[in-house]
């Protein structure tokens, strides 16, 4: 009976062990867990890039001059950024309107036209004035961040037009003076390049054999191109005033990179001169 029970513990304990032993021995690997689930980003909203400003016009100036001589007047400093500052701009003026310059020649900063006495010819000039001792400037230039300033007048500064303004043929014998002005500046170290120092833009208009050119009716246009700089307070415009009864002369400072002279009539290009 003893020995029955021992024979059947044996065995139970042989086949348990078997058990242990199938249970401990080599499995199969576990499959490789799946790699994780990579979200794409969120799309983004297209950067929106602001285009620069048009470049900026004659009306576009005159505005600005005459904001700015009212400041002054009123003896009020402009708040916030300089609108003008940095901006290109393409300013026409029409010339030649009443027929030729004074005196045989217009006056340093104006353009004019006026016939040649030696033949059947006629002269596109101007000539910029020297503005570089100019109390608007002399901080700039005591400063050393500019050393010269060529000056151009933007005629009739009432008229934002381009074109000739209408009226009588006939010059007035009192014409009022300049007040608004374009001064292109010139650093000390940069370059020389575009300075005129007192030569003029000039171009002669020729006829048909011994016959004079025929003048468009509606004068000719000056172009002026670059891009406006700022003066040593950040402004691009500054205005002075004898007293304050007087209109304030406002001069905007500018990098000049074109001159043209211009068809009134047609809009066509007579002549230009680039900076580079």
């Amino acid at each position: 009976m003893n020995s029955a029970r021992r024979g059947r513990a044996g065995r139970a304990a042989v086949l348990t062990l078997s058990a242990l032993l199938l249970a401990c021995g080599p499995r199969e690997p576990a499959p490789p867990a799946p790699p994780p689930k990579i979200e794409p980003p969120p799309p983004q909203a297209p950067k929106l890039i602001t285009p620069p400003p048009p470049a900026a016009s004659r009306a576009d100036l005159l505005a600005a001059a005459a904001a700015a001589a009212s400041a002054y007047a009123a003896g009020t400093a402009p708040q916030g950024s300089d609108p003008l500052a940095g901006r290109t701009f393409t300013i026409r003026s029409a010339f030649g309107c009443l027929g030729p310059a004074r005196e045989g020649r217009p006056a340093a900063g104006l353009a004019g036209w006026a016939p040649r006495a030696k033949d059947a010819a006629v002269e596109l000039s101007l000539t910029p004035a020297d503005w570089s001792a100019s109390p608007l400037f002399a901080q700039a230039i005591e400063a050393r961040l500019w050393d010269g300033a060529e000056g151009y007048w933007i005629d009739r500064p009432w008229l934002a037009a381009e074109t000739c303004p209408a009226g009588p043929a006939e010059p007035s014998e009192t014409p009022s003076p300049q007040t608004v002005g374009l001064a292109a500046v010139f650093e000390p170290q940069g370059s020389r390049f575009g300075r005129r120092k007192g030569r003029a833009y000039g171009f002669t208009l020729r006829g048909t054999g011994e016959a004079p050119p025929a003048l468009p009716a509606k004068g000719f246009r000056l172009v002026l191109e670059g891009r406006f700089a700022t003066f040593p307070d950040g402004r691009t415009i500054q205005c002075r005033a004898d007293g304050p009864d007087q209109r304030p002369l406002c001069v905007a400072a500018a990098t000049l990179d074109r001159v043209a002279f211009e068809d009134g009539d047609t809009g066509g290009q007579i002549s230009e001169w680039r900076k580079d």
